[in-house]
């Protein structure tokens, strides 16, 4: 008999997508697979549009706002499956996606990590683009860790497949971080692994919806302390793996890439980074603006610069958001 995989989805706020994002699961050519929906305490639609794909066999349960990894905690205690593939309730799989990855599993086996391209997109999922990363390859665990940080790269969450086994080896997902719990969750998992294996031919559709988003990082007190201790929990694992130079450079790059999030609302967050950063033999750097907003700091100081890029971003972003939607009403809502 074939492994049965568990798709799991995490949901909250998610009225708009859950019903394409289960369906994508549901059209899955991997016949052995278990849908599990956990909502984390909605308070839009998503319950009421989830049910609806009760009486196919997707199970679905509730659980008060406890956040992401909470609910994908509970997921993981209700899947029966041999193989684990995590999807973002606004996020499509391709169809073939987990047959191609079970397909390489069927040589490399449980020990290795399976993940596969992802692309962008807003409404119109045949628009997104696939750029190729230099993570997009088959690695070392410490290799693909490296990396990661040395050019400032991400595997999108839906684009791995991991067995039962490395789950439970990895443990479970850090209720305490608010934000990039995905990337410290994955850091263990890879950090158990015999390996990441790059399926080529399998797809990801990474949906850019907006603050809605379950990964969606707010500018809190209370969000940027979790960030911060994430990037620090991430840190030690990395060099309990190795401690060159290499592996301290990759760390303190990793610190600079990241500062951008703390500073200036949170000196005392960018003081720890800069004596971290002293630790592993490295110095931090003041975070630059870009062109566009040098001459809003020469006038009116960087926080007032850094709050008109960000509102620039989002403006844009919502913008392209708009127009992308516009679009795919007039061709009729077409999902691939």
């Amino acid at each position: 008999m074939k492994p049965l995989v568990s798709i799991l989805i995490p949901a909250y706020n998610a009225a708009p997508w859950i019903a394409d994002t289960i369906r994508s699961a549901q059209a899955q050519t991997w016949a052995r697979k278990e849908i599990i929906v956990v909502d984390d305490g909605s308070k839009d639609g998503t319950v009421a549009v989830a049910r609806q794909f009760e009486a196919a066999g997707v199970k679905i349960v509730t659980q008060p706002n406890q956040g992401a990894a909470a609910a994908r905690n509970h997921l993981f205690s209700l899947a029966q499956g041999d193989f684990i593939q995590w999807l973002d309730a606004d996020d499509l799989l391709s169809p073939d996606k987990i047959t191609r990855q079970m397909q390489a599993a069927a040589s490399g086996g449980p020990q290795l990590l399976y993940s596969c391209g992802w692309g962008f997109f807003s409404h119109r999922p045949q628009k997104a683009k696939f750029v190729p990363s230099r993570l997009w390859e088959d690695l070392t665990p410490l290799e693909w860790l490296l990396r990661k940080w040395e050019h400032n790269l991400f595997m999108q969450t839906g684009t791995w497949l991991t067995s039962r086994e490395l789950s439970e080896r990895a443990g479970q997902w850090d209720a305490r971080l608010q934000g990039d719990d995905d990337g410290e969750y994955f850091f263990r998992v890879i950090k158990a692994s015999g390996g990441v294996r790059f399926v080529p031919d399998a797809r990801v559709y990474y949906r850019m919806s907006g603050a809605g988003r379950l990964s969606y990082i707010s500018r809190s007190d209370k969000k940027m302390e979790a960030q911060f201790l994430g990037m620090k929990i991430q840190i030690a694992y990395l060099r309990s793996v190795a401690d060159d130079a290499r592996v301290r450079a990759a760390c303190v790059t990793y610190l600079q890439n990241w500062l951008l999030n703390f500073y200036p609302n949170r000196m005392d967050l960018v003081a720890e980074a800069q004596k971290l950063a002293g630790e592993l033999g490295g110095q931090l750097q003041p975070p630059a603006l870009s062109w566009k907003y040098r001459w809003l700091q020469k006038f009116f100081g960087w926080p007032a610069a850094r709050a008109a890029q960000i509102n620039y971003n989002e403006w844009k972003a919502a913008v392209l958001r708009a127009w992308d939607r516009l679009m795919f009403r007039l061709e009729g809502g077409r999902i691939v």
